[in-house]
């Protein structure tokens, strides 16, 4: 009972209406994923651009390779817009959403604007950085609003955890209480919920088993 909704992984410039809507029914019927198009423009600026030229650098500390550029923060906001309506064109107000990384962090917000009672996750995939590095981007506040929206935030570690909720406290005054972030009559919990191989599969291994090492 669950559906995907993502980019469809192709430049919309230059698809015909045909080629739009057989390309979304394959996806439909195949892999029950609803279909999010973004134009070479938007993939230069939001993928390209801030995504990949300013938070993942950024969030890793390679400051030297950090690019503060308006437009592509725009071309951000857009896109979160963009997968915003299309999540509100097939979810129920009481539905389950989970968000996947930070490519989409304002998309909460957006979301929980329109459905109020819907529950919604969100798991960052890379490290989230400490408030002496988060705090050099221009739009740190807006960044947490976004991601306040989720009923639960997750991350790899404990302390990507302790350097979240001290960027909170320290820029937008909400504390934390055993990982719960009280704020604007709701509660956010915030988790560590670490990924790492399938020891069940590892230890039933064949011994004779050669590894490369």
């Amino acid at each position: 009972d669950s559906r995907w909704i993502g980019w469809c992984g192709i430049s919309s410039d230059g698809l015909d209406a045909e080629r739009r809507n057989k390309l979304e029914h394959e996806l439909e019927s195949r892999f029950n994923s609803h279909t999010i198009f973004l134009s070479r423009k938007e993939l230069r600026l939001f993928y390209s651009g801030f995504c990949n030229r300013t938070l993942w650098p950024l969030f890793h500390y390679f400051l030297d390779d950090v690019v503060y550029d308006t437009s592509q923060w725009q071309s951000y906001m857009r896109v979160n817009k963009h997968f915003a309506q299309a999540v509100l064109e097939i979810a129920s107000p009481e539905d389950y959403i989970w968000i996947h990384d930070y490519h989409l962090m304002l998309l909460p917000q957006m979301i929980r604007e329109k459905l109020p009672r819907a529950q919604i996750g969100f798991f960052l995939h890379i490290p989230f950085p400490s408030y002496e590095i988060f705090r050099l981007l221009p739009w740190r506040k807006e960044i947490l609003q976004g991601l306040l929206g989720a009923d639960l935030i997750g991350f790899h570690t404990y302390d990507y955890v302790r350097h979240f909720t001290s960027s909170v406290r320290r820029l937008l005054g909400f504390e934390q209480t055993f990982g719960q972030i009280g704020h604007d009559n709701r509660i956010t919990k915030v988790d560590v919920f670490p990924m790492g191989i399938h020891t069940e599969r590892f230890a039933d291994a064949d011994s004779n088993t050669e590894w490369a090492q």
